[in-house]
């Protein structure tokens, strides 16, 4: 997973907090950070099993003229090295091409003028398409940047569950950071979630981790407050839409309308073995 992590700028305000963000996590896992600065509203991006195609809001595309300069001031500003870019390939004459080969994107989250009558904590479709499609993890930042001291890990079982459980004991391993599992019981004992642990992380990764929270009573929107606020919290997007693997429901919505924090999602097609 070094192959890098791509940002969209968004030149506002709240497009600054999400590429300090993108900056930090960029930082934290050594990676090479590639900031696209948009000039059309719509792009493609082709993956091996589909294509995206992402219409921007127009807050992506504000005073283009200084869109390079504030980029240059923010990366500079945070001593790191970036590669800034403009689209060179088009499907069309005003629909440019954005490469996929990444191991990482940072995303709002919502990004297209299509969710803006989404109500508060919901996640965009097209950021939902990008993921049910991309190889690659997305990166949901705060909507003002917090360093992050622990990262928790959601954990009900199911296959996108178990590839946030090897995303983020990667993290952890790369950047030092303890991490944490939760788990809301849904009908299993806590020794078939273990089987189910050790199976997917080896017979280590138990010991790995920092505290298990792992909730038999009360509900989600409850037990969400165990989280640390200064936490990355990794989760699992299904294939059939939202994760359903700890409590009936959409779950990945309930964590966006409850959480703050910033927010790192794995699709079904993720490729654990990168």
């Amino acid at each position: 997973m070094d192959r890098g992590l791509l940002h969209i700028y968004r030149n506002v305000p709240s497009g600054r907090e999400t590429l300090m963000g993108s900056i930090y996590f960029a930082s934290r896992l050594d990676l090479e950070l590639y900031v696209y600065l948009p000039r059309h509203k719509k792009f493609n991006m082709y993956f091996d099993n589909g294509a995206v195609q992402v219409t921007l809001d127009n807050t992506y595309l504000k005073a283009p003229h200084l869109a390079l300069k504030r980029v240059q001031e923010i990366i500079e500003e945070h001593n790191i090295y970036a590669t800034i870019f403009e689209a060179r390939e088009f499907s069309a004459s005003v629909l440019p091409d954005v490469p996929t080969d990444y191991s990482f994107m940072t995303c709002p989250r919502v990004i297209s003028d299509l969710s803006a009558k989404l109500k508060p904590g919901h996640i965009g479709p097209t950021v939902r398409k990008i993921l049910l499609h991309a190889q690659f993890p997305v990166l949901i930042p705060s909507g003002v940047f917090k360093p992050w001291k622990s990262i928790v890990v959601m954990f009900g079982g199911s296959p996108t569950s178990a590839h946030a459980l090897v995303l983020g004991r990667y993290i952890s391993q790369r950047t030092g950071i303890p991490f944490y599992l939760f788990t809301q019981r849904e009908g299993d004992s806590r020794r078939v979630y273990e089987e189910k642990i050790l199976e997917v992380g080896g017979e280590d990764v138990l010991e790995m981790v920092e505290e298990w929270l792992f909730f038999e009573e009360g509900d989600m929107e409850t037990n969400l407050f165990e989280i640390p606020h200064d936490a990355l919290v990794v989760a699992g997007l299904s294939a059939h839409g939202l994760i359903k693997e700890l409590v009936f429901g959409s779950v990945l919505e309930l964590i966006q309308s409850y959480l703050p924090n910033s927010l790192l999602l794995v699709g079904p097609n993720f490729n654990v073995g990168e």
